[in-house]
């Protein structure tokens, strides 16, 4: 169930928001995962995405006394992540090391694959960062429209458009992709 999961989470808010950092830790450590997996989809880099983490959870320490619990914690720290995105210079598409990451020096099989995934974060990359975020949150981690549509702060409506658009546009790049491979 949910519920104890929020109370637990508002208590930690409330402890934060009198002076504990150790409650903030302990939601640090709770959310941890679950961010990492939004942002490294976001950015497919390990370096990028211990950075912006450290970054996004600066940013919540500094703006949880305004955290009101209007929200949830999770919706609120996600929301903040999906900014702190939007901030990031598009600069790591085209990071080199962004590339060598998916570099392999193993059987033929297992250097299609890792192709296909480097054509795939290619694609995601030209993705628009709303697109790029649906696409993340509803696929990758998982989540339901009516909460991506809380995080993002567009109607549910929205949310399924972006998608079904943002689909389309890596089904047309990953079609020229099989349709014309290099090497």
């Amino acid at each position: 169930m949910e519920q104890p999961k929020t109370d637990e989470d508002q208590q930690l808010v409330a402890r934060t928001q009198s002076g504990d950092a150790a409650a903030f830790d302990q939601l640090v450590i709770k959310y941890t995962p679950r961010l990492y997996g939004l942002v490294y989809n976001m950015t497919s880099n390990h370096e990028d995405t211990n950075d912006l983490l450290q970054d996004i959870f600066s940013k919540a320490y500094k703006a949880i006394r305004g955290f009101r619990g209007k929200s949830s914690f999770y919706t609120w720290i996600h929301s903040i992540a999906v900014n702190s995105l939007d901030d990031v210079d598009t600069s790591i598409q085209n990071d080199k090391e962004f590339l060598e990451l998916t570099a392999t020096s193993s059987p033929v099989r297992e250097a299609d694959l890792s192709e296909l995934q480097r054509r795939l974060n290619e694609a995601m990359m030209k993705l628009s960062d709303e697109h790029r975020a649906v696409v993340t949150m509803f696929h990758i981690q998982g989540m339901p429209h009516s909460e991506i549509s809380k995080i993002l702060r567009v109607s549910e409506g929205t949310v399924r458009s972006r998608l079904f658009y943002a689909n389309r546009q890596l089904q047309n790049y990953l079609d020229e992709f099989r349709k014309n491979p290099v090497g």
